[in-house]
């Protein structure tokens, strides 16, 4: 029972951000883990900061609480991230500049899609027409089937 327990409680999530981390102000702190929550670790690429355990990921929790006692805003810390890692740190990176081609390709790419299907429905024959080449019989045992008869 005890090793169930022990393995319940060693399973879940660690949460990186450690204990001499954590800034004094609870309102500074709070917008250092809001600012953490968007940025991605360079190194792990699928984390946030806030629960990477890499050594760069400590550095930038540092970092932006740094920034944070400092005076910056939640943007000139971002943007100080950015400058030095590259739009790449950003779990949802702008839409300006190269990444507006991203952001709208998706979009544009429905669209296109859309009208695609709209062109290939409306072409379509709406009738039905029997084969040309049916003798009498096979007409009517046809038109029986497409009866349901």
């Amino acid at each position: 029972m005890r090793g169930l327990l022990l393995l319940l409680l060693l399973g879940g999530p660690a949460m990186a951000v450690q204990p001499d981390e954590v800034l004094d102000d609870p309102r500074l702190e709070e917008r250092a883990r809001a600012i953490s929550r968007d940025l991605r670790c360079p190194v792990c690429q699928g984390e946030n900061i806030d629960d990477s355990n890499a050594a760069i990921s400590r550095d930038l929790r540092l970092y932006v609480r740094e920034r944070l006692v400092a005076g910056d805003s939640d943007a000139q810390v971002v943007d100080h991230v950015v400058d030095r890692f590259g739009e790449f740190v950003l779990f949802s990176p702008r839409a300006t500049g190269a990444n507006l081609v991203l952001w709208l390709a998706g979009p544009i790419m429905a669209l296109i899609a859309a009208f695609a299907a709209w062109r290939f429905l409306r072409g379509r024959d709406r009738t039905q027409s029997m084969p040309d080449d049916l003798d009498e019989a096979e007409r009517r045992r046809l038109e029986d089937l497409m009866r349901g008869d």
